[in-house]
């Protein structure tokens, strides 16, 4: 196995929204929603085309991971541009060879280098705390319903960048999504059985 990571073209876009689709297929509930999420970003005025990365098995995508912008509002209503990462998806097949760490020091060594101040995320913190991401809380950010939780995490991309930062984060408009959007943009693709597991967050 030889992992390439190359920017997606826009040739690469149905081919990385079933990859998706197949990567969060009942994960976290019966089907998913992140590919209609990321079929939304592309055409969203958030959505970084510099931090959209795909990663290819020979000239197979078997990976890929996208930015938004997103912002932090603080008590006197001022505004600071940060990036909120996701989804990241790679092939069932493919995961747990590391793939989702190459696509993750990739791009963050990139959004370093465009002169973003930092990445905010959602997800668990055993996997991304090994990317330096730390409880949003340290920084003194809170979800826009003003809440802190463990999956809400941040990480700084140079030393003392979210110092002056603090407030409310509000990620793109485009991660929200109906399920009667998801049923319609489901019927573009073939056919899958949605399945409900023990280990999935929330039912249906």
């Amino acid at each position: 196995m030889n992992i390439s990571i190359r920017p997606e073209a826009e040739s690469d876009f149905r081919i990385v929204e079933n990859m998706t689709r197949e990567a969060f297929w009942d994960l976290y509930k019966p089907g998913c929603v992140e590919h209609l999420v990321l079929h939304n970003m592309r055409g969203s005025p958030d959505f970084v085309k510099e931090l959209d990365y795909v990663a290819c098995d020979g000239d197979e995508i078997v990976g890929n991971i996208v930015y938004t912008k997103a912002k932090v509002i603080n008590d006197e209503n001022e505004e600071f541009e940060v990036l909120c990462m996701g989804p990241i998806g790679v092939l069932p097949s493919y995961q747990k060879k590391g793939i989702g760490s190459l696509l993750m020091n990739h791009s963050i060594e990139k959004a370093r280098k465009l002169g973003y101040k930092a990445v905010f995320i959602f997800g668990n913190p055993e996997y991304y705390s090994r990317f330096g991401f730390t409880n949003a809380r340290e920084y003194k950010v809170q979800t826009s319903t003003g809440e802190n939780f463990d999956a809400f995490m941040a990480l700084e991309l140079y030393k003392g960048s979210l110092s002056e930062i603090s407030g409310k984060f509000f990620a793109s408009d485009s991660f929200e999504v109906t399920e009667e959007e998801v049923e319609e943009f489901e019927k573009e693709f073939p056919y899958k059985e949605k399945h409900v597991t023990d280990t999935q967050l929330f039912g249906e």
